[in-house]
């Protein structure tokens, strides 16, 4: 059974950077591993994900140019790098994953996703 456990989240000045990493129980290959966020009261979001061994890449358009999603060839890991952070991105992360690719047109269906890991808080101030 998959496992999804998520790290590196904390609070950040407006403009800075973190490194979110979602280590995963098992080898993946083909699957899709996506990261979402959620904030109070607002609906999940899709922010990035990544089909593993294949790496292709998808980005929302409110982080792309700003955050990259990459795979770590020797780890069962995954990052997602995220600069020049706004308030509007404070939200609690979820790293995601579904036994297929990403989809150019599906990859936001957090329905998808069958495992999910506990997530990890990111918190920017202006």
């Amino acid at each position: 059974q998959v496992q999804l456990v998520e790290s590196g989240g904390g609070s950040v000045q407006a403009g800075g950077s973190l490194r979110l990493s979602c280590e995963v129980s098992i080898s993946m290959y083909g699957y899709c591993v996506g990261w979402f966020r959620q904030a109070p009261g607002k609906e999940r979001e899709g922010v990035a994900a990544i089909t593993t061994g294949v790496g292709d890449t998808r980005y929302a358009d409110s982080v792309n140019g700003r955050f990259t999603i990459s795979q770590d060839n020797a780890k069962n890991t995954l990052y997602l790098q995220m600069n020049t952070l706004k308030p509007e991105d404070t939200a609690r992360y979820y790293c995601a994953a579904r036994a297929f690719d990403c989809g150019l047109d599906s990859w936001t269906r957090g329905s998808l996703y069958i495992y999910w890991g506990q997530g990890t808080q990111v918190t920017v101030s202006s």
